[in-house]
């Protein structure tokens, strides 16, 4: 594909993305930011979110939707690396209604926490939940 960028995402689990993509906009700490083929070089840190791939054009009605769990992204020249901590396609995250179980018992277990500490993790887990939710109510419907 001319004009693309090589692009991966890699996590502790497994490679789950490395092709060519037209233009990848990604979920960064400042908010999200899209990068194609020659892009300036950057490291940048990436919090929760969903990755969104346009494979051929901005034109497409349905790009292929990634959430991740945070990470950072590599950019230089035709290629993009993101080391992501978790990533699943988001047509495999389940439906809203188990995300929504979960996140209620989450909630739940909020209240019995023993530390701080339980608690902070407990309250970013269901921030990751909610966007997880969010992320299935607007994905794309087609399958990759």
């Amino acid at each position: 594909m001319s004009g693309s960028l090589q692009f991966e995402i890699v996590s502790p689990e497994e490679k789950l993305v490395s092709e060519p993509v037209h233009l990848a906009v990604m979920p960064g700490e400042a908010g999200e930011f899209g990068v194609g083929a020659d892009h300036v070089p950057v490291v940048a840190s990436l919090k929760y979110g969903v990755v969104k791939l346009y494979m051929q054009s901005l034109d497409e009605k349905k790009p292929r939707h990634i959430f991740i769990t945070g990470g950072f992204a590599d950019v230089a020249g035709k290629e993009c690396i993101v080391l992501a901590e978790d990533a699943i396609d988001v047509d495999d995250l389940g439906t809203v209604e188990d995300l929504t179980k979960a996140m209620d018992k989450l909630s739940a277990d909020l209240d019995l926490a023993a530390t701080q500490g339980d608690r902070l993790r407990m309250k970013t887990q269901i921030e990751i939940t909610a966007a997880k939710i969010d992320a299935v109510k607007n994905k794309p419907n087609t399958l990759y």
